[in-house]
């Protein structure tokens, strides 16, 4: 799910617009969790370094000043609420954690208030895969509006465990330029900091009035880093459960992706160890699979890895709007390649152009390795194998009009025209685009609610942008809930699926930081429930906040 700002925004939103904003990472002291509650000390400036402020002339209803100021009294304890849920694990390719954390979750929801709160056994997916549990709650205020809010417990493993400044699973609040205070942690920005914060804000609410402003049912899924294949099933049995709903708190649209495994084995093949790995000498006489899978893959793209050479792959891609184009273009004129490739850990991106850059995250398609495994896995030393079995991992990233199916179909076809028949493909899952478009109350309130507080609603997507999320599910495909997604975004973080992910806690410049992004929050659900006054919308500006990666 996942750029990816609020509950499940996709992973290039953080990409597109944080990464030109962050400089160095420098760690100094540790700040770990204590109890939740009123004398939590972790010493938390509100307001940080923030340049922007929000236009008090534009909050107009009573209750959001003093839900600001609960806000404010309690921003120690919020932290510490993140903490403790970054604590603990829940990596959904391993099952560590994932009963406990649906668990926790249900216990956010309770507190919350939630007169119906479950954990859903969904049993096997369609990919024949055992799916995760599904966390459901209905909050219902009596209000006119009801948002369905869309979260993913689930996070990815730790894979380089010796390149983290704090552990994983600790919550450690660390200075990161030029922020004093981010929080580093597995699942920081993808997605339990945006997640954590929304939770506080409408806990934050409920404090102060005894009563949120607008209905909620939440959804929370713990397969977002497994294509959703548990929350596919869920929502197509379950659709009476959202009756009612007005509209969703999610990032809008999303692009496609199709997960894939590629095996190449002796067995298949015909040649090469038939049964198991055998000793590495024997490649003087006999065949090796891995070699065939590598040559295999070689012609799958490009020799530079960019263009995806399977015959048919692009021809249903569809173009930029003139609107997409002109968007792209604005949001090019203040982006910053080499800050961003240097937070983002790369030496350069593949073009010099910041418009091509966008263009390509935002409209772009790929093939990637994910991962490769086979024979000798064991890092130094020797072991000469002649492995009887090689598999791949891909991910394919498309955009309307393409789809999942036709893509494996095309690369069933092609690899049987090179004389791969014996390659097998297992579809992980796939997880279709959807188009949303702003034309709608929620997302006018909240590109108010953006406004009001100084930063920018972002530049448009095709068909989703970059990161999928399963927005699918709302958007009327496998199931009847079709409705507005959007999201006002507040919070920042980085580093999603990487070592030191982060999630700012003190705001700098025209960055907010926890408090605010809370504050806006609350805002936005003012908004939307039409209780903050009319809406008076003029044209946003391009992203200066970003958000909650997806996938």
């Amino acid at each position: 799910m996942r750029s990816k700002t609020l509950a499940g925004l996709p992973i290039l939103a953080v990409l597109l617009a944080t990464l030109a904003g962050c400089g160095d990472k420098t760690e100094t002291t540790a700040a770990k969790s204590g109890p939740s509650s009123p004398t939590a000390k972790l010493g938390i400036r509100p307001g940080g370094d923030e340049t922007v402020k929000v236009d008090m002339s534009k909050i107009r209803n009573a209750d959001l000043p003093k839900v600001f100021a609960y806000i404010d009294q309690h921003i120690d304890d919020h932290v510490v609420n993140l903490q403790k849920w970054i604590q603990q694990p829940s990596i959904s390719n391993t099952g560590e954690g994932i009963q406990e954390s649906a668990e926790m979750v249900k216990g956010f929801f309770d507190q919350l208030g939630c007169q119906k709160t479950q954990v859903y056994d969904v049993g096997k997916t369609k990919w024949g895969q055992q799916g995760n549990p599904v966390v459901y709650a209905k909050c219902d205020e009596g209000a006119e509006k009801t948002l369905i809010v869309y979260w993913q417990y689930d996070t990815m493993p730790v894979t380089q465990p010796d390149l983290w400044k704090a552990p994983p699973f600790e919550g450690r609040l660390v200075e990161q330029a030029p922020y004093k205070k981010v929080l580093i942690g597995r699942g920081a920005v993808n997605s339990k900091g945006p997640e954590m914060t929304f939770l506080n804000a409408v806990m934050s609410i409920k404090a102060v009035t005894g009563k949120l402003p607008v209905n909620l049912i939440f959804v929370a899924e713990g397969d977002e880093e497994r294509m959703d294949i548990g929350l596919n099933k869920f929502m197509s049995e379950h659709q009476d459960l959202f009756k009612g709903a007005t509209g969703v708190w999610g990032p809008g649209g999303s692009e496609g992706c199709v997960f894939v495994e590629l095996t190449t084995s002796g067995n298949k093949w015909g040649r090469g160890p038939d049964y198991s790995d055998i000793h590495g000498a024997f490649k003087l006489s006999v065949d090796a699979p891995a070699w065939r899978h590598i040559k295999m893959l070689s012609k799958l793209v490009s020799d530079d890895g960019n263009e995806i050479l399977i015959p048919g792959f692009y021809e249903n891609l569809l173009p930029l709007t003139k609107e997409q184009e002109a968007g792209l273009r604005k949001a090019a004129e203040t982006y910053d390649l080499k800050k961003a490739a240097q937070n983002l850990g790369i030496t350069r991106f593949r073009s010099d152009d910041p418009y091509e850059v966008l263009k390509m995250m935002r409209n772009g398609t790929s093939m990637n390795l994910d991962g490769i495994w086979g024979g000798n896995m064991f890092a130094g030393g020797s072991g000469a194998i002649l492995p009887n079995k090689v598999t791949s991992k891909h991910n394919f990233r498309y955009r309307p009009n393409m789809t999942g199916p036709e893509i494996v179909d095309k690369l069933r076809a092609y690899l049987d025209k090179l004389g791969y028949k014996d390659v097998e493909i297992n579809v992980v899952g796939d997880v279709p685009w959807a188009i949303r478009d702003n034309d709608n109350d929620l997302a006018r309130s909240n590109a108010y609610t953006q406004q009001i507080f100084g930063v920018g609603s972002g530049v448009p997507f095709a068909g989703g942008g970059g990161g999928y999320w399963p927005a699918y599910v709302f958007s009327g495909k496998e199931t009847n809930i079709d409705l507005p997604i959007n999201s006002a975004r507040g919070g920042t973080g980085g580093n999603a699926h990487a070592a030191n992910e982060w999630y700012v806690i003190e705001g700098s410049g025209n960055q907010l930081g926890m408090a605010s992004a809370e504050k806006l929050v609350a805002t936005a659900l003012y908004n939307y429930a039409g209780r903050n006054g009319p809406i008076e919308q003029k044209p946003a500006k391009p992203a200066g906040a970003a958000g909650n990666p997806g996938s």
